[in-house]
């Protein structure tokens, strides 16, 4: 993400450096014409009158100077030491962004309504402009989701407008948090605009934090995240502590009985058509509008598709007998057995293994420290089964990356400015 800016500033500086070996010097030679010298503006003349008494104190104490020096460095890398970390600073955005979480499944008309009952909620507080979300995925899917889950944005008042202009974001952050938890069925993830797409494009999660469960089986990975949320939850800082929803997905359940549907002549395959032309639909034409096209898909209404007796009352056509006459129909739901039960809501894989998610946004604290007391606690408190391990991502892992390359690059700079300046110094003395 920070290849083309990283790529601009070298370019620029770049043309600087060779500007000013090759325009700049015949710009001088053909615009500065006459007697040129070199002449000492008022303002250095103050600046050495004031600095060299002060070298001479210096250069005439180098004991105590050298104490004072070594002591400041000291503290400094005792403080250094000391100091939080985080990979960019989080900016005030004045707007708050929420990541509303309903229960995979839910239809687009009750999100719509539940959407609606939380923006009410929303705009019942006086400081708080307007209220938009963005729900499921657009024609032009950049941004996929399903209708379960919805992105809605709070755009403030100016602060002068507030009924109290002193009163703190993070203070109305959370009574918007004690309000919006009253609406059920939902769960919530408070972030920024910017903030929340910057961390997706930079870490592949919205939230600061994310911890990774890679392994084979999902009861498995679902159980270790759901220890791992419950002791991030106890660390101080952590909050909106969620594990990615994997499960809880409904589910048509159809158990065929072969028995019943060979005595009837039929086969799987005739009960399997059937229910998936009545759920999936079956193409029965095409309708023309202009040069476009679109496919006619014949199936049954939303009300019946999720009516399980109503499924059952499905005809199935029964194969013909030896004159070549069709015996009639028999229901779906004596040949069959139909429940909705749970299925997997998302498999995510990451190197070709699964892997599940825990994400926690981080409040009041440095994101270094925050990470290192909640990975001493989870591996105090959590046991991860053989086959299967944890990793750590979001911002936190792109700090990582920065801080090795530091390592590398600041030793270096530093060893090139001792090497100019002794250069310089070398010279001087030749001369």
């Amino acid at each position: 993400m920070f290849h083309p800016m990283a790529f601009t500033v070298v370019a620029a500086l770049l043309g600087a450096m060779i500007l000013s070996m090759t325009f700049v010097p015949a710009a001088v030679a053909l615009f500065l014409t006459g007697s040129v010298s070199e002449k000492e503006n008022r303002l250095m003349g103050w600046a050495k009158r004031g600095y060299e008494p002060l070298l001479d104190k210096a250069m005439s104490r180098q004991p105590l100077v050298l104490t004072i020096t070594g002591v400041s460095v000291a503290l400094a890398v005792l403080m250094a030491t000391r100091m939080g970390s985080e990979f960019i600073p989080s900016l005030d955005e004045h707007d708050i962004a929420l990541h509303a979480l309903r229960i995979p499944g839910t239809s687009l008309s009750q999100a719509i309504e539940m959407q609606a009952q939380l923006e009410r909620s929303i705009k019942a507080f006086p400081e708080v402009e307007a209220v938009f979300a963005k729900l499921g995925t657009a024609e032009i899917a950049t941004d996929p989701m399903p209708p379960s889950v919805a992105d809605t944005f709070v755009m403030l008042k100016p602060r002068e407008q507030w009924p109290d202009p002193k009163r703190p974001k993070d203070d109305l952050v959370k009574a918007l948090q004690v309000a919006v938890m009253k609406v059920p069925g939902n769960n919530y993830e408070f972030t920024q605009p910017i903030q929340m797409r910057f961390n997706e494009l930079i870490s592949g999660v919205r939230s600061d934090v994310a911890v990774k469960v890679f392994g084979d089986d999902m009861d498995t990975l679902n159980e270790t995240a759901e220890q791992i949320s419950k002791v991030l939850e106890a660390v101080p800082g952590a909050e909106d502590v969620k594990v990615e929803q994997t499960t809880g997905l409904p589910m048509l359940s159809v158990k065929i009985d072969r028995e019943k549907a060979g005595r009837l002549g039929l086969n799987v395959g005739d009960i399997q058509d059937t229910l998936a032309t009545a759920l999936g639909g079956r193409e029965a034409g095409a309708v023309f509008e202009g040069d476009r096209r679109f496919d006619i898909l014949v199936r049954l209404p939303e009300n019946l598709r999720s009516d399980l007796d109503a499924l059952g009352q499905l005809p199935i056509r029964l194969p013909a007998n030896a004159a070549g006459e069709h015996e009639g129909f028999a229901r779906l739901g004596d040949v069959a057995t139909m429940d909705l039960t749970p299925g997997p809501n998302q498999i995510s894989r990451e190197e070709g293994k699964r892997r599940v998610v825990v994400t926690a946004n981080v409040r009041g604290r440095d994101i270094g420290s925050f990470v290192g007391e909640a990975q001493a606690k989870i591996e105090a408190g959590v046991k991860v089964s053989a086959g299967y391990w944890t990793t750590w991502g979001g911002t936190f892992e792109q700090l990582q990356s920065a801080s090795r390359r530091l390592a590398i690059v600041v030793p270096v700079a530093l060893l090139l400015v001792f090497l100019l300046g002794s250069s310089q110094k070398t010279e001087k003395i030749v001369r």
